[in-house]
């Protein structure tokens, strides 16, 4: 993950203050809409629409189009006024007035040090000739387990370094969603992927990136026919598009920084699928190559929840 730069600040009487645990683990909901950028209180709402299965993407604490679009979703799953603006309605039905805790304490262990690259490479054939397009750092692979900003995290933790037995504070998402899932929606006028199962009902709301106009998403109902986690990447030119000036074809290994991420859901479309992302910050403000691609951490939840012949719909 390549985290788009942002400062943990927020402003008090005029004056640029950090934004501490503490400052979250306070911040109330008294009315209105969400402050304008960072805030403890958009941070904990944030946490709580992910824990509840509608996915703001990245955790940063930033007012937002991700947050806004996890917003409507949520209201539109409880039947509340669809506006994507914050209000008591729907603070209450978060649990927000009587949650007690969106961070945690983590010690980070070996495991979480280990099997660390020294950099990815910007060139598509220069990443084919490595083993393996891991995490460049631990913060980088922590921010992706607690789904938060990278930045967002290490300026949470200023002075931490990352190290064996070291105890940080991260967001507190809660457990990966369980349920079968029988149908999605890919929801290109609001980039977000839609859960239901076989009643009907919504199950989880994830943020996405979809084609441009040049390489667009498919259009109609077709299938999942597998899921690949920790997947290779077959860069194809003739078929797909050309990158970097490459025009033979290669294959990419495995990993969280390729560029299908930590999963590939391949559908029954040839050459398309559902996948994560090596830039989850930049979701919103990138377009795919036509698939439709997640955050790392999304893609995994919705991976469990799908089988071979699950439907996919692309509507406007």
């Amino acid at each position: 993950m390549r985290a788009i730069l942002s400062f943990a600040l927020i402003l008090i009487s005029g004056q640029a203050t950090a934004l501490t645990p503490d400052a979250i683990e306070t911040a109330a909901y008294d009315g209105g809409a969400l402050p304008e950028g960072q805030s403890g209180l958009t941070v904990k709402l944030q946490v709580l629409l992910d824990r509840a299965g509608v996915s703001p993407g990245i955790i940063d604490g930033y007012k937002g189009g991700m947050s806004e679009s996890a917003l409507r979703g949520f209201e539109a799953r409880e039947g509340l006024h669809v506006d994507g603006i914050l209000d008591a309605e729907v603070w209450t039905a978060l649990g927000g007035n009587g949650v007690y805790s969106v961070l945690m304490s983590y010690e980070i262990t070996e495991d979480d040090v280990s099997g660390l690259v020294t950099s990815i490479p910007d060139n598509v054939r220069d990443k084919a000739e490595m083993d393996h397009l891991g995490y460049v750092r631990v913060s980088e692979r922590l921010a992706e387990r607690f789904h938060m900003d990278e930045d967002f995290l290490t300026t949470l933790n200023t002075g931490a370094t990352f190290t064996v037995g070291e105890t940080i504070t991260v967001a507190d998402p809660g457990e990966r969603m369980e349920a079968d899932v029988a149908r999605i929606e890919i929801r290109k006028s609001s980039n977000r992927a839609v859960t239901f199962d076989a009643n009907g009902n919504m199950v989880s709301n994830y943020p996405v990136a979809i084609g441009s106009e040049d390489t667009p998403s498919p259009e109609g109902v077709v299938e999942v026919v597998a899921v690949a986690m920790d997947p290779t990447y077959t860069y194809r030119p003739d078929v797909n598009f050309v990158a970097d000036g490459v025009d033979e074809a290669l294959i990419l290994p495995p990993g969280p920084n390729g560029p299908v991420g930590s999963v590939w859901i391949d559908l029954s479309k040839p050459t398309y699928g559902l996948h994560g992302t090596d830039t989850p910050a930049a979701l919103f403000q990138n377009e795919s190559h036509g698939c439709v691609r997640f955050t790392n951490w999304d893609v995994e939840e919705l991976a469990y929840m799908v089988k071979e012949g699950v439907t996919v719909e692309f509507v406007e």
